[in-house]
């Protein structure tokens, strides 16, 4: 299998998830702008989204989309996921729909807007507002137990970990929130975490 990614990116969630289950996968870095990968190949002809993370299986399938990939990895190894058909399973794709729809599309209008490409019609303040609400939700559940899910890591942590280390490009102080500090720090020191950073050149 092979990943594609840009560091920092969504796409760290399925790189973290990958070592974590000791998966054998390869990973290439993508310019986003140029729609290049580091090797020369045209993005485009990889994956037409033109987005990471983008998986290529084995036979030659692609998969793309974080919350699709990250269960996907997760049933080849049977671990950091409930088994198909149960109730926490659902539970699980609704912890993954919760951190993509509220939390990591929280944060892309305030990238936009770091770029001078605000969207029509959406007021920053009312962005950044409505995240800080889903910030606050989060420290709330994270304050009652260590991990998004519960007991355990999970694959929701790994995308979780992933979108809260954009708070400080967009100028969110998480210490307002005295739980998600706590819970960066416990899931960073992981070793497949570690591993994962250090391949995407994230560690200083």
């Amino acid at each position: 299998m092979k990943l594609y990614y840009k560091p920092g990116a969504c796409s760290l969630s399925p790189h973290i998830v990958a070592h974590e289950l000791g998966l054998d996968i390869e990973a290439e870095q993508v310019d986003l702008m140029k729609k290049v990968t580091a090797s020369g190949a045209d993005y485009l002809q990889i994956n037409p989204k033109g987005q990471v993370p983008a998986l290529v299986l084995d036979n030659g399938e692609l998969l793309t989309e974080g919350p699709a990939i990250v269960q996907y990895l997760a049933d080849q190894a049977g671990k950091l996921i409930p088994a198909a058909g149960t109730l926490a399973r659902y539970h699980m794709i609704e912890a993954l729909n919760y951190i993509s729809t509220e939390l990591h599309k929280g944060f892309t209008p305030l990238f936009a807007a770091l770029f001078g490409k605000r969207e029509e019609g959406v007021g920053e303040q009312v962005c950044r507002d409505r995240l800080k609400q889903n910030l606050a939700l989060t420290n709330q559940k994270l304050s009652q137990q260590d991990y998004f899910c519960g007991s355990e890591f999970s694959v929701a942590d790994a995308y979780l970990f992933t979108v809260l280390n954009w708070a400080k490009y967009v100028r969110i102080d998480i210490a307002d929130y005295p739980a998600l500090p706590a819970y960066l720090a416990r899931i960073a020191e992981r070793p497949g975490v570690q591993a994962a950073l250090k391949a995407e050149g994230l560690l200083g």
